[in-house]
């Protein structure tokens, strides 16, 4: 199929690449502006994926959509509207969209499924989220992902044209649930950093099952599964989140509480925001939401936070 690729940061560099090996003809865009793009026009590399002469490298939106029947996105959750608001007046008809960013939009609160809805409500739209580190998957390394939509379809659709030895999608059955367990798992992986920067890793088991719990309730709060907090969006994430040394928000959350700077995104940090928006909409309560936002956004001191929140007094289990 012709295949758009919308952004071209780490992931969507990477989509592109994969997409391409498939067989797929892939045009990847990036803005004018972005060095991102400058650089891959110049070498077709990041540094992590090499872009094969095939992929079209383009700034030109309209051009780059005109033929392309699927539109893979992956651009930072809080530019998403932005990009909606470009994509508002160009015609998507017989196209079907795919996210592939795990965010929630600080300050509404609302799933990118439902912003991308509100521009564009004819045109089916899925989301592609699980665990997977571009670093690993370039040598190889496979994994398990999930595709999940509205349209059981669209989910055959893409799974069909998206599968291969590398990754195996999984049918997602609770598009909700796997939004927000996706979104929510960056806030969890800053935590384990904080935890790492402080010298308690070990505390990473009990951060991992409380926070499963947490939102496995604040999922069942808003309507959706709560199982589905147990998958591959969520839990079955958090080997790539709260441990490898590739994730942006644990290492956000080791260098934050270690007063070091840290220059790139890490998408945990507006998502505690939108989880407590959700928290507080749904009566759901979400102490290590609560917590992680306490400290980077509250000034709090990391060690009397943390500790207060898994040393505390003897209670029942979660």
């Amino acid at each position: 199929m012709n295949v758009c690729v919308i952004g071209c940061g780490r992931w969507g560099s990477f989509l592109a690449w994969y997409l391409n090996g498939l067989g797929h003809s892939v045009t990847l865009y990036g803005r004018e502006s972005s060095a991102k793009l400058g650089e891959l026009k110049k070498s077709r590399s990041n540094g992590l994926v090499t872009l094969d002469e095939k992929i079209n490298i383009t700034s030109g939106l309209k051009s780059a959509l005109e033929p392309a029947q699927t539109v893979v996105i992956s651009v930072g959750a809080q530019s998403f509207r932005g990009l909606m608001r470009q994509l508002s007046p160009l015609d998507l008809t017989g196209k079907t969209a795919v996210l592939c960013m795990k965010g929630i939009e600080a300050g509404t609160g609302r799933r990118l499924t439902q912003v991308f809805e509100e521009y564009k409500p004819q045109t089916p739209v899925a989301v592609w989220v699980g665990p997977g580190h571009v670093q690993d998957f370039t040598r190889g390394i496979p994994n398990c992902m999930v595709i999940d939509s509205k349209s059981m379809e669209v989910k055959k659709y893409l799974v069909d044209a998206f599968s291969s030895s590398l990754i195996r999608f999984y049918y997602g059955s609770d598009l909700l649930g796997n939004e927000v367990g996706a979104a929510s798992k960056n806030v969890i992986g800053i935590a384990a950093g904080m935890l790492d920067g402080l010298g308690k890793t070990a505390l990473k088991g009990a951060l991992m099952s409380r926070g499963t719990r947490e939102i496995a309730r604040l999922i069942k709060a808003m309507g959706g599964q709560e199982i589905t907090a147990y998958g591959l969006a969520h839990l079955g994430d958090y080997e790539a989140t709260v441990f490898s040394p590739f994730s942006h928000n644990r290492r956000f959350g080791e260098m934050f509480v270690r007063r070091e700077p840290y220059g790139q995104l890490a998408e945990g940090v507006a998502t505690t925001s939108a989880m407590l928006v959700l928290g507080e909409r749904y009566n759901a309560d979400l102490p290590i939401c609560k917590a992680v936002n306490d400290v980077i956004n509250g000034g709090q001191d990391a060690n009397t936070v943390l500790s207060n929140l898994f040393l505390r007094s003897i209670k029942m289990e979660f």
